[in-house]
Parts: structure tokens; C-alpha cells; sequence
């Protein structure tokens, strides 16, 4: 298989839908993106708006006329598959299965999303919830090419998905009848315990989630650095090089044949200006 060359390494950001969800395209476009993350309705509101056919239309046409690749949809955050309280767990599964029709209307590749929060539930319980209700959008899930991405995350509060053991017994339920997979957050796995500030590290914590969980269900990267320590448990994301993990990881990642080709999303702060300087980067740090 021929390597892929630096410039079309897909690497992209969380780019903003304001106006339409092809403005997201036209932004990532700008930043010399080749991929993007977006909402595709506003993420603090339960109810979102409905495309009409000339968004669809519209998306297409700008879709071709990037280029851009592999594009991921972020579900909103109020959203929460293991909720044990039933009228908001309700209003979950609705949000959801409409983010996920907005998805296939789209054609979006991937529909990444945090796997939910026990509150006060127990936490097996909680996953055993996000599971099923993860089977109730089967009859969607199987009718496009839309594939449901579980996002690690930093372990605040009771949230769940920051161990990989988490991952895995979802993705065991789940996995014979809707596409599913994990996106990696690069703050969060630091935050939740897992090391990868150097190769040496990067590489054990590869083998651990290749072992628990298996690379055959990596599917992307959320690459951010961490305002908080290792282990602190706490999401507060930095830009590339300016936090606790270090440019050593991001190179690893850019390099190592294992996660250089999978599609990458910046959500670092600083917005289109901050990226439009950390895309190149990451692109000569495939190089070095």
C-alpha cells in the first residue's frame, strides 16, 4: 500500500455551522483542512432544526467542491444514553436518533459522541443502558453508511467511557448489529490516567487499548493538549504543545503506521486562526 502523502493526511478541526452546515465545509476549506467536525443543530438545545432539501443539496455540492473527507458530526452535549432518570432519557433517545437521520441525510461518515453519565445509577447499569439504547437506533443505523463513534473521555463527574474497559462493553453488545467504533480524545485519555507524552508511553497505551478493547475499532482522534495534570480527571483542553502532554505525542500520532492514516479533528482553543497554524503543523510533524 502506498504511503499517504503529508498533504492528504486527514486532519482537520471543529468547524462552525453558523448560517448552514456548508459553511462548515467552507470554513475547514480555509484552514487548509482536509476533514472537519461539526454540529449539524445547535448542541444546547433539545430539539433541532430539520434540513431542508436545499441544505442537503447545498452540502453536496460544497462536500465535492472541497474535497473533504471522512466528515464527523458531534452530537449535543445535552445528550446522555445512560441517564437513569426516565423523562430525560427519553428526550436523549429522541435527540439522538434525530442527530443520527440529520447524519445519514448528509451522508456523514462518522457520528461521534461521549457514551453518557450514570448520575447516580451504577455504573455497569449505566453502561448496560447506553448499550441498549444504542440498539434502538438499529433500523437507521443499518440503513447507511453513518458509523457511531464512542468518544473516550476525562472521567469528570460520573461520566462514562474513560476507561477503556467502558469501550469495550459497549462495543461487546452492541457491535453484531450497528456500526460502531471509538474515537480517541487526546485530553481526555490523559486526564483519565493513560500516559502518552512519549513514544514509549503512546505505545503501551496503544497495546492496552488494542488488548482491551482492539485497534480494529480505532477509528479517528480528537487531538488536543491538557491544562490539567495526568490523571486529574478534568477536561480542559490547551493548544498543540502548550500543556501537559507535549508536541512528542502529536508527532508519534502524525508518524506511527498504526494512527498516522486515521482522520484527526483539532478542538483545541484559540478557533480557525489557532488552526489554520496547527494543521501544518501536524502535517511536518509526519515528516520529521
Amino acid at each position: 500500500m502506498n504511503k499517504v502523502e503529508p498533504q492528504d493526511l486527514l486532519i482537520g478541526a471543529h468547524t462552525s455551522a453558523a448560517g448552514g452546515v456548508a459553511n462548515a465545509l467552507l470554513e475547514g476549506q480555509k484552514i487548509g483542512a482536509t476533514t472537519i467536525q461539526l454540529f449539524t443543530a445547535n448542541q444546547k438545545r433539545w430539539e433541532g432544526k430539520a434540513l431542508t432539501e436545499k441544505d442537503i443539496d447545498l452540502w453536496k455540492e460544497t462536500l465535492e467542491a472541497t474535497g473533504l473527507q471522512k466528515i464527523m458530526s458531534h452530537d449535543s452535549y445535552l445528550i446522555n444514553l445512560g441517564c437513569p432518570n426516565p423523562e430525560t432519557l427519553q428526550k436523549s433517545q429522541r435527540a439522538f436518533r434525530e442527530e443520527l437521520k440529520r447524519c445519514l441525510q448528509l451522508g456523514i461518515t462518522y457520528l461521534n459522541f461521549h457514551p453518557g453519565s450514570s448520575l447516580k445509577d451504577d455504573p455497569e447499569k449505566c453502561l448496560d443502558r447506553i448499550a441498549e439504547n444504542l440498539l434502538q437506533v438499529e433500523d437507521l443505523a443499518a440503513s447507511g453508511e453513518t458509523r457511531l463513534l464512542l468518544e473516550t473521555t476525562a472521567g469528570q463527574g460520573t461520566n462514562m467511557g474513560w476507561r477503556f474497559e467502558h469501550l469495550a462493553h459497549i462495543i461487546e453488545k452492541v457491535k453484531a448489529r450497528i456500526p460502531i467504533g471509538v474515537c480517541i480524545d487526546t485530553c481526555h485519555i490523559f486526564a483519565a490516567g493513560y500516559d502518552i507524552r512519549t513514544p514509549e508511553s503512546w505505545n503501551e497505551t496503544l497495546e492496552e487499548f488494542d488488548r482491551v478493547v482492539g485497534l480494529e475499532h480505532l477509528y479517528a482522534f480528537h487531538l488536543n493538549d491538557s491544562l490539567k495534570d495526568l490523571g486529574s480527571r478534568v477536561d480542559r483542553h490547551q493548544p498543540l504543545g502548550e500543556g501537559k502532554i507535549g508536541l512528542e505525542c502529536f508527532k508519534f500520532l502524525m508518524k506511527d503506521p498504526r494512527t498516522r492514516e486515521l482522520p484527526k479533528y483539532l478542538e483545541t482553543p484559540g478557533g480557525v486562526d489557532a488552526w489554520a497554524e496547527e494543521i501544518p503543523l501536524l502535517r511536518r510533524l509526519s515528516c520529521e
